[in-house]
């Protein structure tokens, strides 16, 4: 996927503030990490040092996570959630289903997983089966998907509203 296809992610302004925070301390953390790895070099015959290799695999660790926030931020619309087409399920909505053959009914909001600090319902990203299996769709709508084990789950959309915060 290139750079002009990374597709946009909604966040709220509170869940942007949080993941840029954390990036600003990561960057801020590698001299320490540097350091780390500096001094562990230091002690001599890097075959057996496993404190110089904890480090490095800590530092590709953070290096990973640099990047990925780097590339949330970028493509982030931060704000009021994208507004749902005609009541239908999409990123940013709050979403109730009920499976198939079950009374109880479950509510979560539809967006990316870092949000999910900010709030207090569960957060399903629109990437997941589930997720992707409602995308689009409006209360009334049975939808179906296929769940990690294999197995084929039905449910029924139930409501859907803009997320308020």
């Amino acid at each position: 996927m290139s750079a002009t296809d990374a597709p946009v992610t909604w966040l709220t302004q509170e869940a942007h503030d949080l993941l840029k925070a954390e990036l600003d301390e990561l960057i801020a953390n590698r001299p320490v990490i540097a350091k780390e790895i500096n001094d562990r070099r230091e002690e001599g015959d890097l075959r057996e040092n496993g404190g110089y290799h904890a480090a490095r695999e800590e530092q590709g660790k953070q290096e990973a996570r640099i990047r990925q926030l780097q590339e949330l931020l970028r493509t982030a619309q931060v704000g009021e959630p994208p507004a749902s087409k005609d009541g239908k399920a999409a990123p940013g909505t709050v979403v109730t289903i009920r499976y198939a053959g079950d009374d109880e009914t479950e509510t979560f909001l539809l967006g990316a997983r870092e949000i999910a600090a900010t709030t207090e319902l569960t957060v399903y990203s629109p990437e997941s089966p589930l997720g992707h299996a409602l995308l689009g769709h409006g209360p009334g709508d049975r939808v179906k998907y296929e769940a990690p084990n294999g197995r084929e789950i039905q449910v029924d959309l139930v409501e859907v509203t803009p997320f308020t915060g």
